[in-house]
């Protein structure tokens, strides 16, 4: 609760805008495909893999 007494609204997702060169691209939009998932989906996926890869203690926290 927060102090005047109402429940804090859940962490909202932030939007990003990122460019890939278009082979790149290709190639995640084909992996989507393939998995039927969102494009925006396998980044997000790749993203937090990454982070997990790099600092493994922020990953433990999840």
């Amino acid at each position: 609760m927060t102090s005047q007494g109402r429940k804090a609204k859940p962490a909202k997702s932030l939007r990003a805008s990122i460019s890939f060169p278009p082979e790149v691209y290709g190639e995640l939009e084909k992996l989507a495909a393939a998995k039927k998932v969102s494009l925006a989906w396998i980044v997000r996926e790749a993203t937090e893999k990454y982070l997990a890869d790099q600092w493994p203690l922020l990953a433990e926290r999840r």
